[in-house]
C-alpha cells in the first residue's frame, strides 16, 4: 500500500504542474479575448488575433486562423437592427474562433511532441540529481544486506526456490541498475527513445490505415493540422458568413484569402463582388437571424467534434507524462527497493511495467487520434461543400469512437495491472495474497486492484446470468410469444417450428410407424435383404458376398442407386469391395437390356460373362485390375444363381423310367443341339401332334411341354455348375471357356425357341479353337485369392 500511495501522490502533483503550465500559457489570452468580444465584430477580430496569433495555425492556403474575420454590415445609427445582429454575430464569432483555433492547435501540438522539449531539460536534471542523492554506496550496501537477509530466511525455512528467485532478482537489479541510474530518463527523451518511437509508430499506423504517406510523420502532422483548419474553420466560416463554400471558385477563393490576410472586411466584400459571387456579397451585406442560428449550430457541432480530438490530445500528453513519472519513480527501485523482497520489489516492477504500458497507451491514443482526424478529413472531402451534413455524421462517429475509447482504456488498465501482478508474482515465487504457491492471487504490494477487476468481471457474469434467466423463462415466452426471444434468430426459429409442427402434427404422419417413417422403411428392407444374401454367399466385406448382397437387393425391388446405402446398412465397410461390386452390377444391368432374349435372367447372365471375359483379357494385357475381375466373376456367379433359381429342375420324364423316348430326345438335344429339334418339340408342345415323329413318336402335348422345361432347367443347372467351377480356379482359362460355351448353347436354345434372328450384337460368341493367351495364370491367381478368401 505504501508503493500505491507514492504512485498516486506523485501522479497528482505532476498532473497539477502540467495543468498550471497550460493555464498560464493558454487561458489568459482566451479569457482576455472573451472579455473584449462584446465591443463589436472588429474589436473581436483584433482581440482574438492578438490572443491566438502565437499559435501560428494556418489553413492549406497559407492564411492564419488568427486573421479570420466575419465580414458583415455593422449598421449605423440609422440602421440599429443590423448593428444589434452584427454584435451578436461578433460575439458568436469570437467564441467560435477561440475554441476552434485552440482545439486545432492543441491537436497538432500534441501530435508534434514539441511540448516534450519543455520537460526534457528540467526533468533530466531532476532525475540526475535524484539518482545522485539516492544511489549512494551506503544505500546500495544496506539494501543488498536486507535482501540477503531474506535469502537466508528462505533457506532456513526450506523455501529454496524462493531463495533462488530472490538471488536472481538481486543480481538483475545490480546489473541493470547502474546502467539505468547513469542516465535515468535518457531513453525516454532521446530522439529514438520510447516516446519518440511510439509517436512515430502511432502516426505511421494511423496514416497507413487511411492510405496516406507514412514516410515523414512530422510532415504528416502539419498536413493534418492544415486539414483540420480547412474543415473546421475555413469552410464552416464561409458557410456561416456567405451561405456556401466559396473556395469552389478559384477567383473567390483567392479574393477571400487576400482580404482575410489583410484583415479587411471591406476588401473581402469587394473581392466577392469582383469574382461575381453576388449571393455571397448579399449575405455579407445583410446580417440576419438565420446567420445567428447557423453560427450557434456550427459552434456547437464543430466544438463537440474538436473537443473530442482535444481530449485525445490531452490523453496522449498524459500518457507520455505517465511514462516519465514512472521513470522517475524507478530510480528508487534500482537504487534500493529492488534488492528488498516484497512490497519494494513490486514497486520497482510495477513502475517499469506501468512506464512501458503508458508508452503503449500513448501510441494507441496517437493512432486513435490520427485515424479520427484523417477519417473526418475524408468525410469532408467526399461531402464537398456539405459542411453541416459532415458535422452531423461526424457526431455519430464521435459517439462510436467514445465507446471504443472507453473499451480500449479499460482493456489497457486491466492488462497493465495483470501484467505487473504476474511479474511481481514471478519474482516472489507465487507467494501473493490469494492462492499462494499456485501463481494466482495478488502479489505483495499490488493492493486490491486485482480484486476490483475480479469484482467487475463477477458483475458482468451476474448480468449475463440474469439476461439468460430472463431469456429462458416461461413467463418471457408467454409475454413475447417466442421462446428465448433474445436469440438472434428466435422469430425465424419460431416460424420454422410452426411449419414443422403443422407437418408432423398431421394425423398418421409422425411416430415410429407413421407415414413419414414408412417412407424410409424400404431402407431397412434393402439392408436386411443384402446382409442375409451376403451371409449365405461369402460373408460381409467379401467380393462374392457383395455380389450376392446385390442379388438380394434386386430380389426385393432395389435398384443400383440404392446399392451403396444397402451395402453400408448391411455392414460392409470396405469401400473398394462396395464400389467394385456396384460398378460391375450396374454395367451388367445396363448391358443386359441389349440382349434380345426371351428370358431376362439369361440376358443378365450373358452380359455378365461377356463383362468377365473383357475384364480378364485386360488383366492379361496388363491394363486391368484384379479386384475388378474378381467383382465381375462374382457378378457372373450371382447372375447364374439367379437364372438357376428361376429354373430349379425337378421335371420327371418317361414316368420315372431310367431311359425312354422323352429322355432320349432331350439328351440328344443337349449333346447335339439344333434349331430343327427344338422347333419340332415346340410344335408338339403347341398341340401340333403331326410333328411327333421319329424319336418324338408317341409324345403328347403335355409331355412335350415338360421336355421343354427340362431343357431350360438343364441349361440353368449346367450354367451355374460351370460358373462355380470357374470361380474355384480362375487361373485355369479353360474353365471360363466352358462357361461361355454352355451359356452360348443356352442362348441358342432361347433364340431358336423364340424365333429371334441373330445379329452381331444380340448373340454371345462361343469360344473358338484359338490357343489360350499366354500369361493368364499368374494374374488370375490373385483373382482366385480375392474370390475365395
Amino acid at each position: 500500500m505504501v508503493g500505491n500511495n507514492y504512485i498516486s501522490l506523485g501522479r497528482r502533483w505532476l498532473l497539477r504542474a502540467v495543468a498550471a503550465v497550460f493555464g498560464l500559457v493558454v487561458f489568459p489570452g482566451v479569457l482576455g479575448a472573451t472579455a473584449r468580444a462584446g465591443t463589436g465584430a472588429l474589436a473581436a477580430e483584433s482581440s482574438t488575433s492578438s490572443a491566438l496569433g502565437w499559435m501560428h495555425i494556418t489553413d492549406t492556403y497559407g492564411v492564419q486562423l488568427s486573421n479570420y474575420l466575419y465580414a458583415t454590415n455593422h449598421g449605423s445609427l440609422l440602421n440599429p437592427g443590423d448593428t444589434a445582429v452584427s454584435t451578436v454575430l461578433g460575439l458568436e464569432f469570437a467564441g467560435w474562433k477561440i475554441i476552434v483555433t485552440t482545439a486545432i492547435w492543441l491537436i497538432g501540438y500534441a501530435l508534434s511532441f514539441s511540448w516534450l522539449q519543455w520537460f526534457a531539460k528540467p526533468l533530466t536534471g531532476i532525475a540526475h540529481s535524484l539518482s545522485g542523492q539516492i544511489a549512494t554506496p551506503i544505500m546500495l550496501v544496506t539494501a543488498a544486506a536486507i535482501g540477503a537477509f531474506f535469502v537466508a530466511y528462505f533457506v532456513v525455512r526450506g523455501h529454496y526456490s524462493k531463495a533462488t528467485l530472490q538471488v536472481a532478482t538481486m543480481l538483475a537489479v545490480a546489473v541493470i541498475g547502474p546502467l539505468y541510474l547513469a542516465a535515468p530518463l535518457a531513453d525516454t527523451f532521446s530522439s529514438d527513445g520510447l516516446l519518440a518511437q511510439g509517436r512515430n509508430l502511432g502516426i505511421s499506423v494511423a496514416a497507413g490505415l487511411d492510405g496516406q504517406d507514412t514516410t515523414d510523420p512530422t510532415a504528416l502532422v502539419a498536413t493534418m493540422q492544415g486539414m483540420l483548419a480547412d474543415d473546421f474553420a475555413r469552410h464552416p466560416l464561409q458557410v456561416w458568413n456567405f451561405g456556401h463554400v466559396i473556395d469552389n471558385d478559384a477567383a473567390c477563393r483567392a479574393a477571400w484569402s487576400a482580404g482575410v490576410a489583410a484583415g479587411s472586411e471591406t476588401r473581402v466584400k469587394n473581392g466577392l463582388a469582383g469574382c461575381g459571387d453576388s449571393a455571397a456579397q448579399a449575405s455579407a451585406n445583410n446580417p440576419s437571424f438565420d446567420q445567428i442560428g447557423t453560427g450557434l449550430l456550427i459552434l456547437l457541432l464543430g466544438a463537440l467534434l474538436l473537443l473530442f480530438g482535444a481530449y485525445l490530445a490531452i490523453k496522449i500528453i498524459k500518457s507520455a507524462l505517465d511514462t516519465i513519472y514512472h521513470g522517475l519513480l524507478s530510480i528508487f527501485g534500482f537504487a534500493a527497493g529492488g534488492f528488498v523482497y516484497g512490497v519494494t520489489q513490486t514497486f520497482l516492477v510495477r513502475n517499469m511495467v506501468d512506464g512501458v504500458v503508458a508508452a503503449a497507451r500513448m501510441t494507441i491514443f496517437t493512432v486513435f487520434l490520427g485515424v479520427y482526424v484523417l477519417f473526418l478529413g475524408d468525410l469532408f472531402d467526399m461531402a464537398g461543400g456539405e459542411v453541416m451534413a459532415v458535422f452531423v455524421v461526424g457526431g455519430i462517429v464521435e459517439v462510436i469512437a467514445i465507446s471504443q475509447l472507453r473499451r480500449i482504456g479499460r482493456s489497457l488498465e486491466h492488462g497493465n495491472e495483470w501484467l505487473a501482478n504476474k511479474f511481481a508474482l514471478g519474482i516472489q515465487g507465487g507467494a501473493g495474497s490469494g492462492t499462494a504457491g499456485s501463481g494466482g492471487g495478488a502479489a505483495l504490494g499490488m493492493g486490491a486492484v486485482g480484486a476490483s477487476h475480479s469484482l467487475a468481471s463477477n458483475r458482468l457474469l451476474v448480468d449475463l446470468a440474469a439476461a439468460g434467466t430472463f431469456n429462458n423463462s416461461p413467463v418471457t415466452e408467454w409475454l413475447f410469444g417466442t421462446r428465448t426471444p433474445l436469440r438472434k434468430f428466435a422469430r425465424r426459429e419460431k416460424a420454422a417450428s410452426l411449419g414443422q409442427w403443422g407437418f408432423w402434427g398431421g394425423e398418421g404422419v409422425g411416430g415410429e410407424t407413421g407415414f413419414y417413417a414408412q417412407s424410409y422403411m424400404n431402407r431397412r428392407l434393402f439392408s436386411t435383404a443384402a446382409r442375409q444374401a451376403a451371409e449365405r454367399a461369402g460373408g460381409v466385406n467379401t467380393v462374392r458376398g457383395a455380389a450376392a448382397a446385390l442379388t438380394g437387393l434386386d430380389d426385393v425391388g432395389g435398384k443400383v442407386s440404392d446399392a451403396y446405402a444397402a451395402l453400408t446398412g448391411a455392414g460392409f465397410t470396405n469401400e473398394r469391395v462396395k464400389l467394385n461390386a456396384i460398378r460391375s452390377w450396374g454395367i451388367v444391368e445396363a448391358n443386359s437390356g441389349t440382349w434380345t432374349l426371351g428370358d431376362k435372367r439369361l440376358g443378365r447372365m450373358v452380359a455378365a460373362v461377356q463383362r468377365a471375359q473383357d475384364s480378364s483379357l485386360r488383366l492379361v494385357d496388363g491394363t486391368g485390375d484384379p479386384e475388378e475381375v474378381a467383382a465381375d466373376l462374382a457378378t457372373l456367379q450371382a447372375a447364374a444363381f439367379s437364372f438357376q433359381r428361376a429354373n430349379p429342375g425337378g421335371v420327371t420324364l418317361d414316368a420315372g423310367a431310367a431311359f425312354g423316348p422323352q429322355r432320349s430326345f432331350v439328351t440328344d438335344y443337349m449333346t447335339n443341339p439344333a434349331a430343327t429339334k427344338i422347333k419340332q418339340l415346340q410344335q408338339v408342345a403347341n398341340g401340333d401332334l403331326t410333328a411327333a415323329t421319329g424319336t418324338l413318336a408317341g409324345v403328347d402335348q403335355l409331355n412335350a411341354e415338360r421336355m421343354l422345361q427340362w431343357i431350360g432347367n438343364r441349361h440353368a443347372e449346367l450354367s451355374l455348375d460351370s460358373v462355380d467351377a470357374a470361380l474355384r480356379n480362375p487361373s485355369d482359362p479353360q474353365r471360363l471357356r466352358d462357361v461361355r460355351e454352355i451359356i452360348s448353347a443356352a442362348t441358342d436354345t432361347d433364340q431358336w425357341a423364340s424365333g429371334a434372328k441373330r445379329t452381331p450384337w444380340n448373340s454371345l460368341a462361343p469360344p473358338g479353337a484359338n490357343p489360350v493367351r499366354p500369361g493368364w495364370a499368374a494374374p488370375h491367381a490373385r483373382v482366385g485369392r480375392l474370390l475365395n478368401r
